[in-house]
Parts: structure tokens; C-alpha cells; sequence
């Protein structure tokens, strides 16, 4: 099993939050991310969101970065590990800037971008940016239609209910064969079908570790399923998350900096069909203990559970 990490202070969503991480800015998001790329993690995830209407930023801060560009910067700062959206909501930008974005990320890190995609669930954002919430999963569907075809090799067409265009150019084009890697992040029964149809892996976000395999079990018998390997990333602090980003109590101590208690931890996440996971963060006094913790990690945790 794979141990990616999501970058501090690229959001101050409250039931998360330390108050280390004020503290941390540009300098230190690029040391994180060498650090990471040094050490051996899998992946760099960070969070989306464009804005928080006021009744929300109590649970949910106002502080979240736009994925293409912070992944873009911590590409600089990297040369192998992976570089991903934990989630983008594809259905608020246009898919022509969108495929753009994605694809520049890859070309120029030479590879490294997954795009992680939800379909969003706060009304306001979409509102705002004047985008019909009520449609977001059949734009959210046609979106993604549409960045693939422009992702492809020559001119790209799409007609769509959303989204239409002929014969556009659009380059450079993505590294990876095939486009940017696809993940989904969701618990309902769209979110499986658009794994089976475009993905190469899945996200659950409130579904409980002992239901993944029923999900994995959900795509795979899916009509549009492709017969392609899914990978399941499993972002632990999802479990101290509800609805709506609203603190839950969870039992399962992966806060421990008892190494062969967070070995036998992960273990069962990864025989319940996790192939990456994100540990959570116990409570930490400073940004210098945080980078220990990664030591440990890389260290103690690790080579046991590769």
C-alpha cells in the first residue's frame, strides 16, 4: 500500500485544523513537498474550492487554494512524486480552461498529475459562479466527456447539452497515454459508474473502511466497467469528517506514534481493498514536529506496509 500526503494549510477547514499551520506559508508548502519527494511518499494531494459564502465559513474557513496552481508550484519543488487534486469540482470551469490547465500540469511535471473529481455539494459555490447546481452531475458528466476528447491526439469536437465546440486545437497535450488519470471521489451510485467508465480509481468519502470493498464490488459490476484495475484512496481524515465538512467522533486511533499499532492500522485498510491512504495528523505543537512526523512516517511506518 501506497502513503501519499496532503499539504498543510492548503485549507483551514476547522475540525482539521492546528494552529501549527498558520504558520506555514510558500516557503514551507515547498520544503513539505521536497521533502516528500525525498522521503518517498506517493503523492501530494491538496483541496479545491473557490470561495465560502459566510454561514459556511465557520466549519469550513475561507482559506482554500485552486488545485492546477498549487500543484503546479509544488511540481517545482519535486521530480518524482505524484501530483493530485483531493477534489476538484470539474463542473464549475469550462472544460476547454480546465483540459488546459491539466494538461500543462503534466507536460511540464513530466507526468505526474492525477485529477481527483467531485461533483461538488455546497449550492453557493455553484450559484455564484453561475452554474445550475441541480445539473452539476450531467455537466459534471459532459465535462469530463469533453476534456478526454480535447486530451486526445488532433482537433477536438464535442456536442454536448452544456458543452459544445469543432475542430479546436489545443496543445501541449498530456504526457500520460490515454490523459490525465481520472479519479472519482463519492459514496452514490453516479460516482461508481463514472469510475467504471473513465476511471482509474475511486475515493470514498463517507463511506466506512468496512464498506469499500462493497463499493469496489459496485464498479466492477457496473455495465460501463472496462475490466481496468481500480485503485482505492482512502484520505483517513475522512473519518473525523460528516456532511457539509461537520466534525464526527471516530474510534479508529490512527493518531498513534506507536509505529507497529499504525502498521496493524493500515494493514486493515489495505485488506479491506485500500491501495493509498493519507494518515491523518495527531495534535502536533510546531511545524518542526510535523516534519519529524514525516521522518517517522517514512522511517518506522512505511517500508512495513509497502
Amino acid at each position: 500500500m501506497k502513503i501519499s500526503l496532503t499539504i498543510p494549510n492548503n485549507n483551514k477547514v476547522t475540525a482539521l485544523r492546528q494552529p501549527w499551520q498558520e504558520e506555514v506559508g510558500g516557503a514551507q508548502i515547498g520544503e513539505v513537498a521536497a521533502l516528500a519527494d525525498r522521503l518517498g511518499f506517493s503523492r501530494l494531494t491538496v483541496g479545491e474550492h473557490f470561495l465560502m459564502p459566510r454561514h459556511h465559513v465557520e466549519l469550513s474557513g475561507a482559506h482554500h487554494v485552486d488545485a492546477p496552481t498549487a500543484l503546479a508550484y509544488l511540481a517545482g519543488h519535486t521530480s518524482r512524486i505524484r501530483l493530485a487534486s483531493n477534489v476538484s469540482i470539474v463542473a464549475l470551469k469550462h472544460p476547454i480552461a480546465a483540459a488546459k490547465q491539466w494538461a500543462v500540469l503534466d507536460w511540464l511535471s513530466g507526468g505526474r498529475a492525477d485529477l481527483m473529481v467531485g461533483v461538488g455539494w455546497l449550492p453557493e459555490e455553484f450559484e455564484i459562479l453561475g452554474v445550475d447546481f441541480r445539473t452539476r452531475g450531467r455537466r459534471l458528466d459532459e465535462h469530463i466527456a469533453a476534456m478526454r476528447e480535447i486530451w486526445s491526439p488532433g482537433l477536438a469536437s464535442y456536442d454536448g447539452e452544456f458543452v459544445g465546440f469543432r475542430e479546436i486545437a489545443s496543445e501541449p497535450k498530456p504526457l500520460q497515454h490515454g490523459g490525465v488519470p481520472l479519479w472519482f471521489a463519492g459514496d452514490v451510485a453516479q460516482t461508481f459508474a463514472r469510475v467504471a467508465r473513465w476511471g482509474v480509481g475511486w475515493s470514498p468519502r463517507l463511506t466506512p473502511p468496512e464498506k469499500i470493498a462493497e463499493g469496489i464490488e459496485r464498479i466492477q459490476s457496473h455495465p460501463g466497467y472496462r475490466g481496468q484495475e481500480i485503485g482505492v484512496f482512502y484520505n483517513l481524515a475522512n473519518l473525523r469528517l460528516g456532511e457539509s465538512h461537520r466534525s464526527k467522533p471516530d474510534d479508529h486511533d490512527f493518531d498513534t506514534w506507536n509505529a507497529q499499532q499504525l502498521v496493524d492500522q493500515l494493514c486493515w485498510v489495505r485488506d479491506l481493498g485500500v491501495t493509498e491512504v493519507t494518515p491523518p495528523l495527531p495534535r502536533l505543537a510546531s511545524y518542526q514536529r510535523y516534519l519529524e512526523r514525516l521522518h517517522w512516517l517514512a522511517e518506522e511506518v512505511m517500508p512495513r506496509v509497502s
